[in-house]
């Protein structure tokens, strides 16, 4: 077995894992990581911000309508600790910072851009379709059947002293 892997299957994905399970390689975890970082909805957003050049704190949380300073300095650092993006301290008064994207992050731009554009483009249909759903009749979601264990609904358990009907018997 090569370093990395969990298994002979999981250098193809096969072994039915379905992406999850011990046939998943190290990479794939990696992999899934960095796409959690740069596929959140604040990371695109601040990505697709920073395309058009350098930008102040300020300047960023005005362009990404709806986000706190809290998500927006998370954002940022998550996405300077993974190489995407660079900060800048000036050291006048009041400190002055930018933030622009490195190399790496403008080889995510054309990605971010068509994603962006993607969700633009097909506003009206994702609307019409949630509409649909949201108007077909309600149905019970709730499994066929009770997963809860049998000590957690009052029901003895079998053999031993359990609680049926709030008390303690055998």
């Amino acid at each position: 077995m090569q370093p990395g892997t969990a298994g002979p299957a999981a250098a193809n994905g096969a072994g039915g894992n379905n992406g999850g399970g011990p046939g998943v390689t190290l990479a794939r975890c990696r992999v899934r990581e960095i796409l959690e970082r740069v596929g959140d909805k604040w990371s695109l957003f601040v990505i697709s911000c920073l395309g058009d050049g350098p930008k102040r704190f300020t300047v960023l949380k005005r362009s990404v309508d709806g986000i706190s300073q809290r998500m927006l300095t998370v954002t940022l650092r998550g996405l300077e600790r993974d190489g995407i993006v660079s900060r800048t301290m000036y050291p006048v008064m009041p400190p002055r910072v930018d933030y622009e994207l490195t190399p790496l992050g403008r080889t995510l731009l054309d990605a971010v851009g068509a994603l962006m554009a993607w969700a633009d483009a097909n506003l009206d249909e994702v609307d019409a379709a949630r509409a649909a759903y949201d108007a077909r009749p309600a149905y019970d979601a709730r499994p066929a059947y009770d997963a809860r264990p049998a000590y957690g609904r009052g029901v003895s358990t079998g053999g031993g002293i359990g609680v049926a009907g709030g008390r303690v018997g055998r």
